[in-house]
């Protein structure tokens, strides 16, 4: 018989299987190191790609040669396109395949190719900084019940600006043309920039602002190139309203004997005029404007066409003191004393401005003497100091400034 040691198999001890199984334990820790480690070199690879593609355009971009800046002036039947350069020859030449048709407009600044001077590609207009600037882009926070005295006002500047915007098929039906331009006079402080500011909160449309002084600029032919640059941003984000505040900065009657800068100023007037009835189709673009001194404004300004409706301010009435102080007193800390009416009747011949700087002085007298409650002297010492002892004259109606 065979030895029974020689004919029984070899058994396997716990430390030889222990040992299997934490070598096999470290080699599955190790395949997963090594896949975390090829998902990060993935990664970064597919960064240092990125990385590279883009340094690869930006060097194909400084390697391409410059393009020419020119204007377009007409599109021919054929497609092609007549261009002004930069440097003033006319070119007759191609457009790219990758610029739409209707892209290509007289006016339109273009970049040409140096060597076959093609089309490439169509620019931004280009417009001035301070253009730019004009417009609001956040509505103020004034509304049509912030505006008190004013009912007529806002009922013409409503039906003037508004009502066109809103329902212009009314106006075809009945067979006219919405006024172009609404003219806002009066004496200083009866809420004319007030009015605008409501109508830029109200309206939908982009509103754009501008004072007139600021248009009239130090060189030659600055500030007639910024009148046409605030049309042509109106025009492009119409509906539009342009609201020029301090008209007779710029408009004023132009004189047979006048200085150079007086020149500069007309130059930017008959500027303004043409954009305001030109050639050129306005389009869907009303124009606002406001002046304290409507007896000096140039006889173009106001002719039909231009300026078709003027809206008058005048001194608030005693039913609009009252609407006003309303306003203003609405939210502050008042003794019961203080009577409404009693204050309207010692505020005659006081516009919309001096009433609202009546009631901050009031609550300035009352913080000064550590008070958290405005009394009715507080008002009295407030009356005195805002009203003088004499009142600048009152703006007359347009019939009586005008004769007409």
């Amino acid at each position: 018989m065979p030895d029974a040691a020689k004919t029984k198999e070899p058994r396997t001890s716990a430390f030889d299987e222990g040992y299997v199984t934490d070598y096999i334990h470290s080699l599955e820790h190790r395949i997963r190191d090594l896949e975390h480690e090829k998902r990060s070199l993935e990664s970064r690879y597919l960064r240092i790609e990125r990385e590279f593609r883009s340094l690869q355009a930006e060097f194909d971009r400084i390697r391409a040669p410059p393009l020419i800046s020119a204007t377009l002036l007409d599109v021919l039947e054929d497609g092609r396109a007549i261009v002004r350069s930069s440097a003033g020859p006319h070119f007759v030449v191609n457009a790219s395949q990758f610029i739409k048709p209707e892209q290509l407009k007289p006016g339109t600044r273009v970049a040409l190719n140096q060597r076959n001077f093609s089309i490439m590609e169509v620019l931004p207009s280009r417009k001035d900084p301070l253009v730019l600037g004009m417009e609001i882009e956040e509505a103020p926070g004034v509304s049509y019940g912030d505006v008190g005295g004013l009912e007529d006002q806002i009922q013409e500047i409503r039906e003037s600006v508004e009502l066109p915007m809103l329902k212009p098929e009314l106006f075809k039906k009945v067979g006219i043309e919405p006024p172009k331009g609404v003219l806002l006079y009066g004496a200083p402080g009866t809420g004319k920039t007030l009015l605008a500011r409501a109508v830029a909160h109200e309206t939908r449309a982009t509103f754009t602002r501008v004072i007139g002084s600021e248009l009239v600029q130090k060189y030659i032919g600055e500030g007639a190139r910024m009148v046409r640059e605030m049309f042509e941003l109106a025009r492009e984000k119409a509906p539009s309203i342009v609201f020029i505040d301090e008209l007779d900065a710029i408009g004023a009657r132009r004189l047979d004997t006048s200085t150079s800068g007086d020149r500069e100023v007309h130059r930017t007037l008959v500027q303004l005029l043409a954009e305001v009835d030109g050639f050129d189709p306005r389009g869907d673009v009303k124009i606002l404007a406001a002046t304290n001194r409507p007896d000096i404004l140039d006889p173009a300004l106001l002719r039909p066409g231009r300026f078709d409706r003027l809206i008058y301010f005048p001194l608030p009435n005693e039913k609009a003191r009252v609407v006003i102080f309303k306003i203003h007193v609405k939210g502050m800390n008042r003794a019961k004393d203080v009577d409404v009416k009693e204050l309207v009747k010692r505020t005659k011949r006081a516009t919309g401005a001096d009433i609202k700087a009546i009631c901050t002085e009031a609550g300035m007298f009352a913080i000064r003497d550590g008070r958290e409650r405005v009394e009715r002297g507080d008002f009295d010492r407030a009356i005195a100091k805002v009203l003088p002892p004499t009142r600048v004259p009152e703006i007359s109606k347009p019939e009586k400034m005008f004769g007409y």
